[in-house]
């Protein structure tokens, strides 16, 4: 009975995320002289923890070429917000 209980609360749970609407930014980019991107994130779950994260893309990084697309193009000292990925 107790896991019956616990996974209809995961499952209602995960229904509520995926109904959440997303954020306009999830963090911000910036590309620096040499065309390195970094990306400051931030996530917030619904208790209200939050976490942040710096991911740093160099150019010969495979998925630097989706970052800049998924970014809309950067240049260097150029600053711009991140949307969210969908998934």
């Amino acid at each position: 009975m107790r896991a019956m209980i616990v996974a209809r609360t995961l499952a209602a749970g995960v229904v509520l995320i995926a109904a959440a609407p997303l954020p306009a930014s999830i963090g911000v980019a910036t590309m620096g002289s040499n065309g390195t991107i970094s990306l400051r994130l931030r996530a917030q779950g619904l208790s209200g923890v939050f976490g942040e994260s710096v991911i740093v893309y160099r150019r010969d990084n495979p998925q630097y070429n989706e970052v800049l697309r998924h970014i809309g193009g950067l240049k260097p000292g150029q600053t711009k917000p991140v949307a969210p990925w969908k998934n």
